[in-house]
């Protein structure tokens, strides 16, 4: 199996909850588990310290790309997860596209930049950092200067991204980007597919999906055979897989303590997202 999965729990990139206890997501809808492939940066400590170093960078758009490599150039030595898992996105890239006919590396606000940066180095390709503006910064390779760019000529684009689950950000922000700068962003290499439906919209738009573990029965088998989860917990996450709405639905109707808990809750986050849940009747209760 590979030693992505077995990071990904190690990191608890991916975690799952307790049985009984899904997690509650920003919309408001629940889930059995949740994915912070960022945390593969080492550990979640690091990757959160990381992430809050970079929101102080963002306001000097010009000095933000030096800075972010020389944190990620000083993990990638030093770090055996971190390291690995950029080397794993490095032979996925190499199996799957020809690199001579890659022109830039690009990565998105925020979290591409944790891999999308050290795969232009090592695969010595100038950088394009794009932010949710859709403006856009070319680097060289080692990070040495960095200028604001309109217009790339019609050269090709390999996005490196942390996760892909709906491809939103993609949609709204990436391909925009790229179509604006006069590019052909033709393929994506992302450490984990949520199966969400992100890889089809990229493949419709004709980029070349290249993801390194996907969240699906594989993972979930290897967290059971780990002793990582339990039997009730593996069949809450196989029903999820296969319809998550009626899933999280059934859920909550033989669960109804659950949302009375959470009303109850004086963790301020909770209740926002409990109230989201009921006031919108998100699971038609």
């Amino acid at each position: 199996m590979s030693d992505i999965m077995s990071y990904l729990f190690e990191t608890k990139a991916v975690k799952f909850c307790e049985e009984n206890k899904p997690f509650f997501l920003t919309s408001g809808t629940i889930s059995p588990y949740f994915v912070n492939t960022h945390f593969l940066y080492g550990n979640e400590q690091e990757a959160t310290e990381f992430l809050a170093y970079i929101d102080t960078l963002l306001e000097d758009r010009v000095t933000l790309p030096k800075k972010v490599f020389d944190k990620v150039l000083a993990q990638y030595e030093n770090n055996t997860i971190f390291k690995y898992t950029i080397d794993t996105m490095i032979q996925a890239i190499t199996d799957h596209v020809k690199v001579e006919e890659i022109d830039y590396i690009s990565g998105g606000e925020r979290r591409d930049w944790y891999f999308s940066n050290m795969i232009a180095y090592l695969l010595k390709k100038p950088h394009l950092t794009l932010f949710k503006d859709m403006e856009a910064f070319v680097s060289p390779y080692d990070f040495s200067s960095t200028e604001k760019i309109t217009d790339i000529k019609e050269k090709t684009v390999l996005n490196a991204s942390d996760l892909v689950t709906a491809a939103s950000n993609y949609v709204r922000s990436w391909i925009p980007a790229i179509k604006k700068l006069n590019g052909k962003l033709l393929w994506t290499c992302y450490v984990v597919d949520r199966k969400q439906g992100g890889t089809e919209v990229l493949e419709k738009e004709g980029i070349q999906t290249i993801p390194l573990a996907c969240v699906d029965h594989t993972l979930f088998e290897k967290a059971f055979s780990l002793g990582i989860i339990n039997q009730g917990q593996f069949d809450m996450l196989k029903g999820f897989y296969e319809d998550p709405y009626e899933t999280m639905r059934n859920f909550l109707i033989n669960h109804p303590e659950f949302i009375e808990n959470a009303l109850n809750s004086t963790d301020e986050r909770t209740l926002k997202r409990v109230k989201l849940l009921t006031e919108e009747n998100l699971y038609h209760l």
